[in-house]
């Protein structure tokens, strides 16, 4: 059965592929999240189907999905829901914001203010939400895929750490080479709508139960006593690198060992290996470590300071 269900989950990328071309490492990200019960940051320029890619995976996995366009004058009981009051009942009823989802796509989430923002810090780490004295689980699974755009800070606000934390990977959406960029303008000359995910013949590729049995493996997935002190050791290195102000703390140290376990299911391995650390280590901690302002300011990245600790830190055999 759990073969079965990881070839299904290896149909979840063929499937995306007939809508978005030349993002195969965000599509993995993205179920990896899913199989770690986690939540994801999409970052990259406009115009890389950060959007499309949600949506894709969202039919391909037929989940419920909604769809949050984060704006300046968005209030927290638009994302959480409110008290409405009934005339026919005369009393006050809850009525459900979209975060009552399975697939939560919040597009450009740092353009409401931190108030909006940390609406979904319940949502999102405690997988309900309070209104009213009242608690309300959300559906399971319950993700949170978040857009973001790199470069434009007129009209945005700043991600406070706490909100970042919440997220268990950033995924980076680059632009797609020269043959993907070519093949993306040949399927619109050939009359390809992004609106229309029916008319790309996009399938579902595996059930909602299967997607839930799948990460019941996944967190079954054996970790050994040399693997565990491999990542505190990587952990505690970014703690002590003179370009790093704040170092992964427990709670992203833990993200990264789930995203581990996810990576080691979905390629068939019944034991996670240092390489599957590695493999994940820049997406569960690039968006956690807050640079030296000196290391801001000399263009060094997050990326690089991670992949030379990596270089650094002994890897066990």
């Amino acid at each position: 059965m759990s073969d079965q269900i990881r070839t299904a989950l290896g149909r979840v990328r063929t499937e995306v592929s007939k809508a978005v071309v030349g993002q195969d490492a965000a599509v993995e990200g993205l179920v990896i999240a899913l199989l770690s019960d986690g939540h994801v940051l999409l970052e990259g320029v406009p115009g890389t189907a950060k959007t499309l890619l949600v949506r894709t995976l969202s039919q391909v996995l037929a989940l419920d999905t909604k769809r949050i366009q984060f704006t300046p004058d968005l209030m927290p009981g638009d994302v959480t829901g409110s008290l409405v009051y009934d005339n026919q009942r005369g009393a006050f009823e809850f009525r459900e914001g979209p975060v009552f989802t399975n697939l939560l796509l919040a597009d450009e989430i740092n353009r409401t203010p931190p108030k909006t923002q940390s609406s979904l810090l319940e949502a999102m780490e405690e997988r309900q939400v309070s209104a009213d004295g009242v608690t309300r689980p959300l559906p399971d699974p319950f993700m949170v895929a978040a857009t973001m755009n790199p470069i434009e800070y007129e009209g945005t606000y700043t991600l406070p750490e706490a909100q970042l934390d919440r997220f268990m990977l950033k995924l980076i959406l680059d632009l797609p080479p020269r043959d993907a960029e070519l093949e993306v303008l040949r399927r619109h000359a050939n009359g390809f709508n992004p609106r229309d995910l029916a008319a790309a013949n996009v399938q579902q590729a595996i059930s909602i139960d299967e997607l839930r049995q799948a990460r019941r493996d996944a967190q079954a997935v054996r970790v050994n006593e040399a693997v565990l002190a491999y990542l505190v050791d990587l952990a505690r290195a970014t703690r002590q690198s003179p370009s790093v102000r704040m170092g992964i703390s427990p709670r992203g140290a833990t993200a990264l060992l789930r995203a581990a376990k996810a990576s080691a299911y979905l390629y068939g391995y019944d034991a996670v290996t240092p390489d599957h650390v590695q493999r994940m280590c820049l997406s569960a901690w690039r968006h956690r470590i807050v640079l030296q302002p000196e290391a801001e300011l000399e263009g060094v990245s997050a990326d690089a300071v991670l992949q030379s600790i990596m270089q650094q830190v002994q890897v066990p055999i």
